[in-house]
């Protein structure tokens, strides 16, 4: 393996390289201003002190000139905002390795980060506003844990782990055997503006493939055919080359991506993500009406519904509408939720009921390791014969799902696998446990990316209540609320729950999210493994440590 890496790595990073000079192919585009939004963010006032992003403050008229391209007279446009922000994100398509619970390691086609690398290190979305999206990346360190020099590293410069990477060589040196299990995460907010670069390295250990890649937000609302990542309608991105995508956000909820390139073998290969949707309703300053995030709703094309005509209203409204926001319940008492912050939701409700505390994105993926393994040499899959054998909780099976450095931080355990080139890289750098205070609500937004697999989770000791099913909120459209209580929940390849495990009337100590499916307990051949985590809790956090 290190003979074959060692003797086309060179080859193909001087091809690659000359091209992208030549021609440019590799572009990074994320403005600080657009239209919809003219002027950045405010660096003070209005701003959620937990997230950054500026709080709504009701629908604002734009008067905007404009000049057309060819020339011609200008001419003024008037248009209605409600507030939001430009985010940007940069990924690299290509190739890596990640390490299985028995210690196994698996070759994967997949997503790596080239933006957001110490948030995505971290366990947290790698999403930023343009600001600090546009500052360059410049770290000493190219993997934090294992502490390799990074060769692009400039001593001058500030340190900044978070910045976009835009020159070609640096794309290259870091976007190589960089794949993540899942993929970098993406978090956006209503009304946002959301520039994705995705630019393709190649598959280092698969010199002879020349696959292109896409992505594609599955289930998400209004997306442009040219941006929905499906070749078909749209475009792929070949070797050497660099696309962005352009949304828009309109709907809160949980969705995921994936590349749409033979999605059979690419999802099967690891190239899946997480993707969610923040509601305006977060972003309301105190004391203002729940309801009044709704009504904006209307005042917008994308999310507006006749209540009397439409009977595919995304969010009817909600029977009971007094609700005011307020300061969340455990804001200043649990160290993940600065003091006076704001409550969330998972959705604009209009009446609370889908605040939480907590959150925490969860992902059900399958591998078969054959598959793998024939992927990562020239014979060819064998689509009909593919059985999963390792069930994973974002990229990770039990025990890992608990790793000691995940119980004992706050979102900082992420797991290392040394690829062929002999550097150990952050493979799987997603949480899939979770410590609570009791009381505090947590919202466990599951999706599921299984290719040949229907998958069950159950929760022991601590109820789940399903609020929302492929990122629409569980309710009718007289308005009640159609939430219910189980104890498991069971989800096809394609689908997203949003659960909300309420802790208030448990005591505190270790809970059990797992599948009762027996032959998804396990680790290919070893048994106690596959599908489970645990839940913690807690009297009190202290230093990332759960007090009972």
């Amino acid at each position: 393996m290190r003979k074959l890496c060692s003797s086309w790595l060179p080859i193909l990073l001087v091809c690659l390289l000359a091209a992208s000079a030549d021609a440019q192919s590799f572009r990074v585009q994320c403005p600080a201003t657009t239209t919809l939004h003219p002027a950045p963010p405010p660096s003070t006032g209005a701003i959620d002190p937990l997230s950054g992003d500026p709080l709504y403050m009701g629908p604002t008229t734009i008067a905007a000139t404009l000049t057309p391209l060819n020339g011609g007279a200008q001419f003024n446009l008037n248009y209605v905002t409600n507030g939001g922000a430009i985010k940007c994100q940069e990924i690299s398509g290509g190739d890596g390795f990640m390490t299985e619970a028995d210690g196994h390691q698996t070759y994967l086609f997949g997503f790596g980060p080239l933006s957001g690398l110490g948030l995505i290190q971290s366990g947290q979305p790698g999403t930023q506003l343009a600001a600090d999206f546009n500052q360059r990346y410049n770290q000493q360190y190219l993997d934090l844990a294992q502490i390799k020099p990074d060769p692009t590293y400039d001593p001058a410069l500030p340190d900044n782990s978070n910045g976009s990477i835009v020159a070609p060589a640096e794309m290259m040196n870091i976007g190589v055997l960089n794949a993540n299990i899942p993929a970098p995460t993406m978090a956006i907010d209503e009304d946002d503006e959301f520039f994705l670069t995705l630019s393709n390295v190649g598959m280092i250990m698969r010199p002879d493939l020349f696959e292109q890649h896409t992505v594609h937000f599955h289930g998400y609302p209004n997306a442009s055919s040219f941006y929905d990542g499906v070749p078909d309608a749209s475009i792929a991105i070949n070797i050497g080359g660099s696309f962005t995508y352009y949304y828009l956000a309109p709907d809160a909820g949980t969705y995921f991506w994936h590349c749409h390139i033979t999605p059979p073998e690419h999802l099967q290969m690891g190239m899946v993500g997480q993707l969610y949707v923040r509601p305006r309703q977060n972003r309301l300053p105190l004391n203002a009406s729940l309801a009044a995030s709704w009504d904006t709703q209307q005042m917008d094309l994308r999310t507006s519904c006749n209540v009397n005509a439409d009977i595919l209203c995304a969010t009817p409204k909600p029977l009971a509408n007094a609700a005011t926001q307020a300061v969340a319940p455990y804001a200043g008492i649990d160290p993940r939720i600065p003091a006076g912050t704001p409550s969330k939701y998972a959705y604009n409700d209009g009446d609370g009921t889908t605040r939480y505390d907590v959150e925490l994105p969860l992902q059900i993926h399958g591998f078969d390791p054959n598959f793998h393994f024939v992927g990562m040499t020239f014979n060819p899959e064998g689509f009909a014969d593919m059985k999963d054998k390792y069930f994973l909780l974002n990229g990770r099976s039990y025990p890992d799902t608990v790793d000691g450095s995940n119980l004992k931080g706050l979102n900082t355990s992420y797991l290392t696998t040394e690829a062929s080139d002999g550097v150990s890289r952050p493979s799987q750098p997603l949480a899939a446990s979770m410590m609570l205070i009791k009381g505090e609500k947590a919202l466990v937004r599951i999706s599921d990316l299984d290719v040949t697999e229907y998958q069950t989770l159950a929760s022991l000791g601590i109820p789940m209540q399903v609020i929302a099913l492929n990122a629409r909120i569980l309710r009718d459209q007289a308005g009640n609320n159609l939430y219910y209580q189980t104890n498991s929940i069971t989800l096809a390849g394609g689908e997203s729950l949003d659960v909300i495990l309420d802790t208030s009337k448990v005591a505190t100590g270790t809970y059990f999210l797992y599948t009762p499916q027996v032959d998804h307990l396990s680790n290919d051949a070893e048994n106690f493994g596959g599908l489970m985590t645990e839940i913690q809790v807690c009297a009190t956090i202290t230093n990332g440590t759960c007090n009972l």
